[in-house]
């Protein structure tokens, strides 16, 4: 059989089983691709349907016969209990679609499929917050096959809360559009925008007002400007300044509003949303010109405050808010010692507390830090402060430090040394009169305008035997003196002590009177107004007084009779002492004429000097009667006129004898216009001639050569001078001997000196006695020239 076979056989059936191996291998190859490609079209199905699972909408096929093809998803977004398989599952008993929505569906659904119209609706399910807005079409007929429906159903719950909340926040931002615009407009100073090419887009009313235009749009078509042109910068370069800089720009600048120059505040904002570009610049004008005239009166104000607190004797410091000093007025500076620099570069208040107490302007504390925190904290406390601060050099200072609204510090530092001074003064100056009071011999007592007794000493309270507790109570002076009625001798006395305090307290008349007290003591009182309208009682216990007055009034009898029984023997004596001396004068001078017989020489020298013994025994007779008379006030004065030149010129004859005798040279120089005066002549005779008598007797035992006696005179219209000097011992103790009347000097001679001053007295003139020891003694007579 083999031999049979021939070889095309045998090809073609080689060729048949490899076109056979051939087929298989393509049918496995084709099975293995088209087993790949449905995998990879399964994986892309389970890709697609991840992705409509995890779509935000929903795709829903509505059959012609109103089955329902759709996920799961749907039943939940329904608050259905599981995926609805036809239309009526839709509505489901408290979940699903309700009535009217579902009907909605339906007719939407029925135009769709007939007419192939599309449709949106927006549902709410039942029990449930949440919206689905569903857009509908007819479904292509490979997916839906014929009359069916596409539905997508997308949820719209966040997205309507945010277009309502969209919604609103526009309504809210119009409405406060429409009120911000509302209140520019209605703003009483002028407010405007500008655009990007910083032309006006918008003014108000007061800007229209300002620059006096018809309306908003001719300001804007014209392009007025409310501000002019200042310093070179224009409105709109300033808007540009703004821009360029990002923030609001202010300037005060002069502008004419309605026709009238005012100062404005211009403020230029550039308006830039969240950071971003610049949309416009926003601009308002403030009138500042009454602020600007009420900052320059409150600078007025505050300058005169200023001088006038300069001129305050009181220490007065203003701080600032940052307690910084911002004035310091003259005694401050001087009584804290601060330089004009610190008060220019407002020291801090701190930083002064320091230097005060390095200068010793503090008081010296224990803890010092606690103390200065304790005055810093004085800028925050609600009310003033007081305290007293004593420093090292022992100044007492009240210092007072008062809070201003501002957050500064008013420090007034007043100085109260002299006022503690006194106050110390016047406490020991009490204490001192309180005892001195105590300790006066006299009752004393000051009683008030309205009669109450204020003041008493311990001698008062004693003398009238009250207790201390009644004086304390400060009775008044009736119902005082009404129980002490019964101390007195005579009661009714009483009402002269009363009367007498009244009229020195009301009617300010000072009075006194006596009283005898029951106990035989005797008072003197009176009462003496005061300054301060009170009246002083004093009361003087004269008892010994009394008792010394009986034994003196029987002793000035007594002296008395004796002057009169000793100038009756002076004036008897002078007159028995004259008659014989007159003998003696008459055979003297018989015998100097010769009637017995002629004398010798030296028997002539014997009548002379018995001649002027006899003389000056007789002056001496008569000074010693007028001295006599002068002391008991009965020496009489004869009046008449007396030639002045003529009385001193005979005075020097007299005297230039015994001058010539003693070897001291006398002196005359008398005016030529001495006149005459009103006098006694025999006594101004015996006057000077005495005083020269005794210059040239006194000068002699101290000079035995050189003695030199003046005798000066000159007058005028009132009266004549008569000098009487020289160059004697002097009198050492002339002032007492012309008081005593003994002899002192060369001016005295005996009683010369104080029989002199009663002759000058007697005639209305004036003695002076001028004396040194060693160089001489002066005599000044002036007499008047008439009586």
């Amino acid at each position: 059989m083999s031999g049979s076979l021939s070889p095309a056989f045998l090809f073609a059936l080689g060729l048949f089983a490899a076109l056979w191996l051939l087929a298989g291998l393509w049918a496995t190859v084709r099975g293995i691709a088209m087993q790949r490609r449905s995998a990879f079209v399964a994986g892309q199905a389970e890709r697609l349907a991840s992705l409509v699972e995890a779509s935000p909408q929903l795709p829903v096929i509505i059959r012609a016969d109103w089955r329902i093809e759709a996920s799961e998803r749907l039943g939940r977004w329904l608050g259905l209990a599981q995926g609805p398989r036809n239309f009526d599952e839709l509505r489901g008993l408290g979940s699903g679609l309700d009535a009217t929505g579902h009907d909605a569906l339906r007719q939407a659904i029925l135009g769709a499929q007939r007419g192939a119209k599309p449709f949106t609706l927006s549902l709410r399910p039942e029990g449930s917050h949440r919206t689905i807005i569903v857009h509908g079409a007819a479904a292509p007929n490979a997916v839906g096959g014929p009359g069916g429906v596409l539905l997508w159903l997308s949820d719209a719950t966040d997205g309507q809360q945010a277009l309502a909340h969209a919604r609103s926040e526009r309504d809210e931002a119009m409405a406060a559009f429409e009120a911000l615009s509302g209140l520019i407009e209605a703003a009483p100073f002028p407010m405007w925008f500008r655009d990007t090419d910083l032309a006006l887009a918008l003014v108000n009313k007061a800007y229209v007002r300002a620059v006096e235009a018809k309306n908003a749009a001719a300001v804007i078509d014209g392009g007025v400007e409310l501000c002019e042109t200042v310093a070179g910068v224009s409105a709109a370069e300033a808007a540009d300044d703004a821009r360029a800089a990002g923030s609001a720009q202010v300037r005060t600048i002069p502008v004419t509003i309605e026709g009238e120059r005012r100062i404005m505040r211009v403020v230029d904002v550039p308006l830039a949303p969240e950071g971003g570009r610049v949309i416009g610049i926003a601009g308002y004008a403030i009138d500042i010109q009454e602020l600007e005239s009420e900052r320059g009166a409150h600078r007025r104000f505050v300058d005169t405050q200023r001088e006038l607190l300069d001129r305050l004797s009181a220490a007065v410091a203003q701080f600032g808010p940052d307690q910084g000093l911002a004035f310091a007025n003259l005694p401050f500076r001087r009584l804290f010692g601060i330089e004009a620099d610190e008060v220019a570069e407002a020291a801090p208040f701190a930083r002064l507390l320091d230097a005060w107490r390095e200068g010793g302007r503090t008081p010296e504390v224990r803890n010092y830090p606690e103390w200065r925190q304790a005055h810093v904290d004085w800028f925050a406390q609600p009310g003033a402060s007081e305290e007293d601060w004593l420093l090292r050099d022992g100044t007492h200072l009240h210092v007072v430090a008062q809070p201003t609204p501002d957050g500064g510090l008013l420090l007034i530092a007043e100085d109260k040394t002299e006022q503690v001074q006194l106050a110390g003064a016047r406490d020991t100056l009490l204490r001192v009169r309180t005892a001195t009071f105590d300790n006066l011999f006299e009752a004393i007592a000051v009683f008030a305008p309205d009669g109450r007794l204020h003041l008493w000493n311990q001698r008062f309270r004693r003398l009238w035997g009250i207790d201390e507790g009644t004086l304390a109570a400060h009775p008044r002076v009736d119902a005082l003196m009404g129980g002490l009625a019964d101390r007195l001798v005579k009661p009714n006395q009483i009402s002269i002590v009363q009367e007498v305090i009244r009229a020195a307290t009301l009617e300010r008349q000072q009075r006194g009177g006596e009283i005898s007290f029951a106990d035989g003591r005797h008072f003197d009182f009176a009462s003496i107004p005061l300054p301060d309208g009170n009246a002083l009682l004093i009361m003087l216990d004269i008892t010994p007084s009394r008792k010394m007055e009986g034994a003196l009034r029987e002793r000035n009898e007594a002296l008395e009779a004796a002057d009169q029984v000793k100038t009756a023997f002076l004036s008897r004596m002078s007159y028995e002492l004259r008659t014989p001396l007159t003998s003696i004068g008459g055979f003297g001078e018989m015998l100097q004429a010769g009637y017995a017989g002629k004398l010798g020489d030296q028997q002539r020298a014997y009548i002379d000097a018995i001649m002027d013994s006899v003389g000056v025994l007789g002056r001496q007779i008569d000074n010693v009667l007028d001295l006599a008379q002068g002391e008991a006030g009965t020496l009489a004065i004869e009046r008449a006129p007396v030639d002045v030149r003529t009385l001193l010129e005979g005075a020097l004859a007299d005297a230039k004898i015994l001058a010539k005798a003693e070897k001291i040279e006398l002196v005359g120089n008398l005016s030529s216009d001495l006149g005459s005066i009103e006098g006694d002549a025999p006594r101004l005779s015996r006057l000077v001639a005495g005083l020269l008598d005794n210059a040239v007797r006194y000068t002699v035992p101290a000079r035995k050569t050189g003695g030199r006696v003046l005798l000066h005179a000159d007058g005028d219209a009132r009266g004549v001078d008569i000098i009487v000097s020289d160059n004697g011992p002097g009198m050492p103790e002339a002032v007492a001997a012309v008081t005593k009347g003994e002899q002192a000097g060369t001016a005295s001679g005996g009683i010369g000196l104080a029989l002199a001053r009663q002759l000058v007295a007697a005639h209305g003139g004036t003695m002076e006695v001028v004396s040194e020891q060693g160089q001489g003694t002066l005599v000044r007579i002036s007499l008047p020239r008439g009586a």
